[in-house]
């Protein structure tokens, strides 16, 4: 089938041709290893992977093999033909085959599923597919990588080797996909968190980073921009506990739908539970007092600490942990208020995320099987945030059956420098919270009213947003959040006294400066800032100290020449006042 006839914009196709490359792979495999056994070979953002089990370990070598087999596969042409089994039947062929796991898949589905599976050649696999019609319709393949990866995601089964590929429409595609990796690679936020020592993970604390003192300027300059702009727009700071009792979570409702991601300790012999979540603690500062309707809307922040138990092989770096900080808050307002409130929480993440310079776009989440409360209470959630988000003119896509358990949702995906996208901000509209903890507020009727409840986070994860920056900028933050904001540099160690009463006055200034006074080749000197990812170098020689001057480097513009000290620190303090991103 000709390119044009794929629409690779649309999702479904996506997946249906990646799962489509995905049996090929495992044909390919299967093919020169006869004896391997299948798992599973789902499709996934950007690519397909397979699970296989051998009693042979995939090496670089082997996926360049494999490669080879699949293009071959891919020219044959073999159309993908689906057939069903009963199950009695189903089984047999698959032990027939010897394939162990789609066996105890077939015996784990439940007994009126249809038992689908697809051929294509010689190769069946169990699958509900769909896939497209011929091998021949995938054009580009290319495998990534080998990984372990325990049978169902469980520790206590054996560990098979995962091949994670993509496949495209076409080699040009690929071939930028490729190079949009190879770009990822030099941007990982752990490389160069490590390079520019931002942060640490150890072996005694997997997943609860340490934040080391040039990564702590970055949160905490974060985390000012953060209280300073919510102290704009009428929030109010508040801290809750990082333990209560259990009871809480099962008012919540977070017990019945989170229990397994928490976790649990005893205090005077009784039950309590690390917060997963920031909300009950908010409810009971909400529940604290009686609130008329004219305290409405009541908005509160919270940066806060919470713990959820992630599995070890999902951990990666500040993206995965399992210990973050969310810039969590928390509205609670008249029926009334409810559109104005999404509103204005909108504008405030468009806000943000501008000024990072991010595109984003919108998903507007409904209610998953797995809730609370009534239809015709997401009825009216669901409806009260479309309609904010269409009236301030936004667009959006919807995701069908994403919510919370609580409430719908708007979810903010933001867009990297090289296209990447991240799920960060969310507006999650809840009526049920508010029920469960008997929130109540008095109407001008002198009667008690249930407000309603909105919450959000902008950054999402205090961590997360950070590894997300040090990838988006490639380690060359904005001045205002940059850890080294200049370095002077001397020409030789003859210049020293004048390059320490220019940090000095440039520290008073309130810069974050460091000092190379060391007696090095100033080309050696130059080449460890700029690897440092310092925002401005200042070299510091014969005619700069007459002068009281800098030859001044940017890490982001290059050579801007020499600068008269006072014009050098009046331009930085603008660029940081204005929080320049270019």
């Amino acid at each position: 089938m000709a390119k044009e006839n794929i629409d690779f914009s649309k999702e479904e196709v996506r997946k249906k041709y990646r799962h489509t490359a995905s049996h090929i792979m495992a044909h390919a495999v299967k093919k020169i290893w006869p004896e391997v056994k299948l798992a599973i070979g789902p499709a996934i953002e950007n690519g397909f992977y397979y699970d296989f089990d051998l009693d042979y370990k995939f090496n670089e070598e082997d996926l360049k093999k494999i490669t080879k087999e699949m293009k071959r596969i891919i020219q044959a042409g073999l159309p993908l033909e689906r057939f069903e089994l009963p199950r009695d039947e189903a089984i047999k062929l698959m032990e027939d085959r010897n394939e162990d796991y789609k066996v105890e898949l077939i015996k784990d589905l439940p007994e009126d599923e249809t038992l689908s599976f697809y051929k294509q050649g010689d190769f069946v696999d169990l699958c509900a597919g769909p896939h497209m019609e011929k091998t021949s319709q995938i054009k580009a393949v290319n495998l990534t990588s080998v990984a372990g990866a325990y049978w169902r995601g469980d520790s206590d089964k054996k560990m098979l080797q995962r091949i994670y590929g993509t496949a495209f429409p076409s080699q040009e595609e690929l071939d930028e996909y490729l190079k949009r990796i190879e770009e990822a690679k030099k941007r990982d936020h752990r490389k160069i968190g490590k390079e520019m020592d931002l942060f640490a993970l150890y072996d005694e604390g997997p997943g609860f980073p340490f934040f080391m003192p040039k990564g702590m300027v970055i949160r905490n300059e974060l985390e000012k921009f953060w209280r300073q702009e919510h102290g704009k727009r009428g929030y109010e700071e508040i801290k809750t506990p990082l333990i209560l009792q259990e009871e809480l979570w099962h008012t919540s409702g977070h017990w019945d739908h989170y229990k397994d991601n928490m976790y649990f300790t005893k205090i005077d012999d009784a039950d309590f539970a690390v917060k997963p979540m920031n909300c009950p603690g908010a409810m009971m500062v909400y529940g604290r007092k009686i609130h008329s309707y004219r305290d409405l809307p009541i908005r509160m922040g919270e940066l806060g600490q919470v713990h959820r138990h992630e599995l070890s092989g999902a951990l990666h770096g500040l993206m995965r942990v399992r210990t973050f900080t969310q810039d969590d808050a928390h509205i609670f307002m008249l029926p009334e208020q409810i559109k104005d409130e999404i509103k204005g929480v909108i504008e405030f993440i468009d806000y943000v995320y501008s000024l990072f310079g991010f595109k984003y776009h919108i998903e507007l989440s409904t209610k998953p099987k797995d809730s609370m409360g009534t239809d015709e209470e997401w009825q009216r959630a669901t409806e009260a945030l479309r309609e904010a988000t269409e009236e301030i003119g936004m667009e959006y896509t919807v995701n069908e059956g994403d919510g919370a358990f609580y409430g719908p949702k708007l979810d903010f995906h933001l867009e990297d420098s090289i296209g990447r996208t991240w799920q960060c901000g969310t507006i999650q509209l809840d009526f049920q919270m508010p029920q469960r903890f008997d929130a109540n507020y008095i109407g001008a009727d002198g009667e008690k009213h249930r407000p309603a409840m909105i919450h959000r986070v902008i950054f999402g994860s205090i961590e997360r947003f950070i590894a997300i920056l040090t990838e988006h900028f490639a380690g060359k933050f904005p001045l205002w959040l940059a850890p080294v904001q200049v370095k002077l540099l001397t020409v030789t160690e003859k210049f020293s006294e004048y390059a320490k009463e220019t940090a000095e006055e440039l520290r008073k200034a309130g810069l974050r400066v460091e000092l190379d006074i060391r007696n090095e080749k100033i080309g050696y000197k130059m080449r460890e800032a700029r690897n440092e990812r310092v925002s401005y170098i200042g070299v510091i020689g014969e005619r700069e100290e007459g002068a009281k001057s800098l030859s001044v480097r940017s890490g982001k513009s290059g050579e801007l020449g020499e600068i008269p000290l006072d014009q050098f620190k009046a331009m930085l303090l603008k660029e940081i006042e204005e929080k320049a991103v270019s």
